[in-house]
C-alpha cells in the first residue's frame, strides 16, 4: 500500500514524464513511463473456459460474463516444451518428510527486521550452544530475512531436537540432531499450475494499466524484462499501445500463493506487434524466443536501469549543467533515485572500477573484441565489481549516485563500438542465440498451440466487451 501512495504522490510531479526510480525495490513500482493522462482505462480479466485442445481447429471460447477474476484455462489443456506437470503432492529432498515425520515443531516465529539466529534463539530460551551448532552446519543461519518463518521441535524431556527454516511458501530446511551430530535436510513442494490470460491498453503507464487488468508487480516486472531488448519503456510507450499474456498461477493446498512464469505474451507497441513465448531446456533453463524461434534476449540490454526517465540524450553540442558551457555528451543520462541498482548491459569483464575525473564513481566493462560500456556518477560500488571481475547481463554492479561532476543523482551511461562513441538508444544491438536446433520442431508446434490460444482470449474478451453494451 505505502508502495502505491508514493507511484502516486511521484505521478503528481511528472503528470506527462516518465516515473523516476526511488529504491531497489520502488525503482521497478515508481519508475513505469507515464504518458499523458487518460480519463479511463481500458484493461480485461474476463472469465473464460477454455476447455478446447490446443490442436483444435475451432477457436471460438464459451465466455462466462458473470465473473471477472480472470481467464481460466484449464490445466490439462495446454502441453509446452516448457509444460509444468500439475503435481499437487509434495517433492521431498534429502529424506526431508522422514525427518518431519518425527518432528512437532510447536515454537513459531516470524523473522522481523534486525533479528539474528542468536536473538531468535534467545527468545525461544535456546542457549548459544545451540545458535553455534546450527550455524556450523546450516549456512543459511546468517542469510534470516524479514518475513520468513522459523520453529523449533523438542524431545519429550523438552530438549531442543530441530530448527526448521521456511524459507518461501516452497521450500523450508531443517536442521535436526541425529546421533549426536546436526544434519541438513531441504523439503520442497511442487505448486499445481493453472492458466491465467490477461490484456490491457496503454493509457496512463504499464504498471498502472497492468494492475487494471489484474497482474501482480513481479508478472509486470516479468513480462516488461521480456520484452526490454526490442522495448524502450522510457522512450518508446505510447497510449493505445497494447499487451496480452498467458501466465501460471500457482496452488499450494488449494490456495493460491502467487504467478509463476509468462509462458506466451503479446505486445503492440506503435503498430508493431511482439510476441515471445517461454521454452525450458533439459537442464531447466527457462527462456524466451520468438514465434520464429529467435531469442528476445539481445547481446546488450536496451537500459541498464529500470524503467528510469531520461534526463539527458545522446548531444555532442549538449551544454554541461555543471560547467555551463558546450561540451559533448556522449552518452544517455537516466535521472533516478540515488541508490537505485544498475546493472550490466551484457556480459563481459570489468576493465575499471574507481574514481575517473568527472565521471566519479565509475565502472567500464568490455563485452568481447571492440565494445565496451561504461557507467558513472555511481554512490557505490556491488562489492562484486572489481577490476578483472567477469559480469554477467543484468547483474547489478553499483548504484545511482551523484559522485564527480553531476548535478544530480543520476546514470551516466555509453556505449561505445571499436573506441567510437554510439547513441545508447539507438545504436542496434546483436542478436543472441537462437533456439536450439534439437528443440526447434517441438517448440514450433507449441508456439503455434500458443499463439492461437493467445489470439481465442483476445477474440472473447472482445465479444464478452461487446456483448455487455
Amino acid at each position: 500500500m505505502n508502495s502505491q501512495k508514493n507511484l502516486t504522490s511521484l505521478a503528481k510531479h511528472y503528470p506527462k514524464r516518465h516515473f523516476v526510480a526511488a529504491s531497489a525495490v520502488a525503482s521497478f513500482l515508481l519508475a513505469m513511463a507515464i504518458l499523458p493522462t487518460s480519463e479511463s482505462v481500458s484493461a480485461s480479466r474476463t472469465e473464460i473456459d477454455l476447455s478446447l485442445p490446443l490442436n483444435s481447429d475451432k477457436t471460438d471460447s464459451i465466455i462466462d460474463t458473470k465473473q471477472s477474476s480472470g481467464i481460466y484455462v484449464p490445466v490439462n489443456s495446454m502441453k509446452t516444451t516448457a509444460d509444468i506437470t500439475p503435481i499437487s503432492t509434495e517433492q521431498e529432498i534429502n529424506n526431508a518428510p522422514a525427518a518431519e515425520e518425527a518432528l512437532k515443531f510447536t515454537r513459531h516465529y516470524t523473522v522481523t527486521n534486525g533479528d539474528t539466529l542468536a536473538l531468535i534463539f534467545n527468545k525461544v530460551g535456546l542457549t548459544s550452544k545451540d545458535v553455534y551448532h546450527v550455524a556450523k552446519v546450516y549456512k543459511d543461519a546468517t542469510r534470516l530475512h524479514p518475513g520468513e518463518e522459523v520453529s523449533f521441535a523438542y524431545t519429550a524431556d523438552n530438549t531442543f531436537k530441530a530448527f526448521k527454516h521456511q524459507k518461501d511458501k516452497l521450500t523450508s530446511n531443517i536442521i535436526e540432531l541425529k546421533d549426536g551430530a546436526y544434519e541438513v535436510s531441504e523439503k520442497k513442494r511442487t505448486p499445481t499450475i493453472e492458466y491465467r490470460f490477461a490484456q490491457g491498453t496503454i493509457n496512463s503507464s504499464l504498471f498502472l494499466d497492468a494492475q487494471q487488468a489484474g497482474l501482480s508487480q513481479t508478472t509486470i516486472m516479468n513480462f516488461a524484462n521480456i520484452f526490454g531488448w526490442d522495448i524502450d519503456f522510457v522512450q518508446d510507450l505510447r497510449e493505445g499501445d497494447s499487451f496480452s499474456l498467458m501466465y501460471e498461477e500457482q496452488f499450494l493446498d488449494g490456495e493460491s500463493i502467487g504467478a509463476g512464469n509468462i509462458v506466451a505474451a503479446e505486445f503492440i507497441n506503435q503498430g508493431s506487434k511482439f510476441q515471445a513465448i517461454r521454452h525450458v531446456d533439459e537442464f531447466g533453463r527457462g527462456n524466451y524466443f520468438t514465434p520464429e524461434g529467435k531469442s528476445m534476449r539481445k547481446a546488450f540490454l536496451r537500459s541498464p536501469i529500470d524503467f528510469a526517465r531520461i534526463s539527458s540524450h545522446f548531444n555532442l553540442r549538449r551544454k554541461h549543467p555543471v560547467l555551463n558551457r558546450i561540451r559533448a555528451h556522449k552518452g544517455t543520462d537516466y535521472a533516478a533515485a540515488r541508490g537505485t541498482p544498475i546493472r550490466t548491459a551484457g556480459d563481459g569483464k570489468v576493465v575499471f572500477a574507481g574514481w575517473k575525473g568527472g565521471f566519479g564513481r565509475c565502472v567500464i566493462v568490455q563485452h568481447g573484441q571492440g565494445m565496451q560500456t561504461l557507467y558513472a556518477h555511481m554512490s557505490k560500488f556491488n562489492k562484486k565489481t572489481k577490476k578483472g571481475a567477469r559480469v554477467s547481463q543484468g547483474q547489478i554492479i553499483g548504484y545511482v549516485g551523484s559522485s564527480g561532476l553531476a548535478s544530480g543523482p543520476h546514470l551516466h551511461y555509453e556505449f561505445r563500438v571499436n573506441g567510437v562513441h554510439k547513441n545508447p538508444v539507438k545504436v542496434k544491438l546483436p542478436e543472441a542465440s537462437p533456439i536450439d536446433k534439437k528443440y526447434r520442431n517441438a517448440f514450433l508446434a507449441d508456439a503455434k498451440k500458443w499463439l492461437a490460444t493467445l489470439e481465442s482470449n483476445q477474440r472473447a474478451v472482445v465479444v464478452a466487451s461487446n456483448s455487455g453494451n
